[in-house]
């Protein structure tokens, strides 16, 4: 019996983040919003990092970002990134404020510029989660 690969780039959701990943799922990016100072704060955490308060709540945001940095990955010898080299990671500002963690698809290295407007899509992969990924703006 062979084990399986493990893979490093698959969320493990919990009661916690089901709704994350069910509006996910359905096309939708959620953040979490402080009721007591009103922050929004990614990733989703069951208090607000700002004041610490626990009065938070799930928001659907808008989808909408600009490219805070990126680096072109051309090697990763983790499964399965080696077979998706090169890709994008980067780092967004969400129009909602916080910064989220990503990848930039759909765009070649020449055309990434900070600032660029971007829009969350997801990759679905069968029999796992949607994960949000960001490409550019279209028309931008």
């Amino acid at each position: 019996m062979t084990a399986a690969t493990p893979r490093f780039d698959l969320p493990e959701p919990d009661d916690f983040t089901r709704p994350y990943w069910d509006a996910a799922a359905e096309g939708h990016l959620l953040v979490r919003r402080c009721r007591a100072c009103g922050a929004a704060h990614h990733y989703p955490r069951e208090f607000c990092p700002t004041c610490w308060s626990e009065d938070v709540d799930w928001e659907r945001a808008s989808g909408r970002a600009t490219l805070y940095t990126w680096s072109v990955v051309h090697r990763n010898d983790l499964p399965p990134f080696g077979s998706r080299v090169p890709y994008t990671a980067a780092v967004v500002d969400l129009a909602e404020g916080p910064r989220m963690m990503t990848e930039i698809v759909d765009c070649e290295e020449s055309a990434l510029a900070i600032g660029m407007e971007l829009r969350v899509a997801f990759r679905q992969e069968e029999g796992c989660e949607a994960v949000p990924v960001f490409r550019p703006e279209a028309g931008a």
